[in-house]
């Protein structure tokens, strides 16, 4: 298994990497919470994202849910297929706010 984490490539930029999966997803949220917290506006690439389960879901779409609920936002860029299918499968596609690839 590849340890996750959450790096800042810049202030409201962000990259996560690592296998996203259950065991993982405790730190992370609060890793998230903490670097999100006062930015009115964050994005998050997946490129680095090797594995992911439904808890790995349930993480973005909580970091999501939160931000909403303060008035922020938070969009995720190269979100990998898998992540994607899950979300299709579990009816929350339109919770977990991607940017489609190519845009700025």
């Amino acid at each position: 298994m590849q340890l996750a984490a959450l790096e800042v490539l810049e202030r409201g930029r962000y990259a996560l990497s690592g296998d996203l999966v259950f065991d993982q997803v405790t730190r992370l949220l609060g890793e998230g919470d903490a670097a999100f917290a006062t930015l009115p506006h964050a994005e998050v690439d997946l490129a680095k994202v090797q594995r992911v389960d439904s808890a790995g879901l349930a993480l973005l779409l909580e970091w999501s849910i939160v931000a909403r609920e303060g008035g922020r936002t938070i969009h995720y860029r190269n979100v990998p297929p898998a992540l994607s299918a899950l979300a299709g499968i579990s009816d929350v596609s339109a919770l977990l706010v991607a940017i489609a690839p190519g845009a700025a």
